[in-house]
């Protein structure tokens, strides 16, 4: 499966000067198209006195909605680099506006391909990226004596906790990878005997650093 990206932050911008002419790349994370479309409009609002507001964007796991338009600028020379960028990386979820100032240098069709290429690509470096792991969320119930052993032993073995809830037991859930669940379980029923139970709850999603 092919490593699944995101936006680091919810957004941010990045901008570069070319021949005289600010591009200034405002970056967002994106759920739904309605939400790309009002950010979109905002920025428009912002930077309506500029002379292109170019965007591409990619909407779903497997990039489901994608759009982007040149906004007059010559065509193929704005918004498909844009959404190039957004592809060849595998940055899902994300909606990347690129703004332009001209500085009155004409950059020619190669130029501005570069230009709005680079400043997307730019920013994503900039701002950086997380990858999205599935994993299978699992529901650990245990007694009070045994809670800080088993902590230790999901910390040691780099199982992160997603939440951990006190009743008559300790209830923690964790993220295990599906193909190590068994694996996983028995090392835990092996090591607390009857004394803990689990219940599967679904899949869950985690974001680390991207490499």
């Amino acid at each position: 499966m092919e490593p699944y990206y995101l936006l680091k932050p919810e957004h941010g911008q990045w901008q570069q000067t070319i021949k005289k002419s600010d591009f200034i790349a405002t970056v967002a994370r994106v759920n739904s198209e309605e939400e790309a479309k009002a950010i979109l409009a905002d920025i428009t609002k912002e930077h309506r006195t500029a002379t292109h507001n170019v965007f591409a964007y990619v909407i779903g796991d497997q990039d489901e909605i994608k759009r982007y338009s040149d906004n007059g600028e010559p065509s193929g020379t704005a918004g498909v680099p844009i959404l190039t960028v957004l592809q060849k990386q595998g940055v899902h979820n994300v909606l990347v506006v690129v703004t332009r100032y001209f500085g009155g240098i004409k950059l020619g069709a190669g130029g501005l391909i570069r230009a709005y290429a680079g400043t997307a690509a730019g920013a994503l470096d900039a701002l950086g990226l997380v990858e999205r792991l599935t994993r299978m969320a699992v529901r650990i119930d245990i007694d009070y004596q045994n809670h800080n052993e088993l902590t230790y032993w999901l910390e040691q073995g780099d199982y992160p906790i997603l939440d951990t809830t006190f009743d008559t037991e300790v209830h923690q859930t964790v993220a295990v990878a599906a193909d190590e669940l068994p694996a996983f379980e028995q090392a835990l029923t092996n090591r607390f005997a009857a004394q803990i139970n689990f219940k599967n709850t679904g899949e869950t999603y985690l974001e680390i650093p991207a490499k």
